[in-house]
């Protein structure tokens, strides 16, 4: 196969995995990515597995496919955010804020408000609401309808009177 025709081929296997991952068929849907890496390696098969991954508990396994995605294509936001994701599963919230700065600043993301969702849970979670309620501030500016986040920062910014 040329690369156009495995690329095809490994995007349509990822994306056949997303769906049976939302449909709740986590085993399916890491047969799928794997299959996919092994057409043709991609930042999102890796990102994808990983994603797969860390529901089933295996979050170095998920964090290692990460990597593999960054190595792959580091515009690729999504293995950032979610390296910060599992680091603060694990309550490593120190070493979640980079890999959340990163997915901020990557030129391909989407959805592009989750690090700075995340980064505010991880404020709020320490007290430190400015920096909280300014986190999710950029996240509303990036989805203006999203009542969570705007319900977020009225609870933060009522803690702060």
């Amino acid at each position: 196969m040329v690369d156009d025709e495995r690329l095809q081929r490994a995007t349509a296997l990822f994306n056949e995995g997303l769906r049976a991952q939302e449909a709740g068929d986590l085993d399916h849907a890491i047969e799928l990515y794997r299959d996919s890496i092994e057409v043709l390696p991609t930042a999102e098969g890796h990102t994808f597995l990983g994603w797969a991954l860390s529901y089933q508990g295996k979050l170095d396994e998920a964090i290692e496919h990460c990597h593999r995605a960054i190595e792959i294509d580091p515009d690729f936001g999504n293995p950032y955010n979610d390296i910060g994701v599992y680091l603060m599963q694990r309550n490593q919230f120190d070493e979640a804020i980079p890999w959340l700065e990163r997915a901020k600043r990557a030129p391909r993301y989407q959805p592009r408000h989750f690090p700075y969702i995340n980064l505010g849970n991880i404020y709020a979670h320490r007290g430190q609401l400015l920096k909280a309620i300014e986190e999710f501030t950029q996240a509303l500016r990036l989805v203006p309808g999203d009542e969570r986040i705007r319900r977020q920062i009225a609870v933060l910014s009522a803690k702060l009177n």
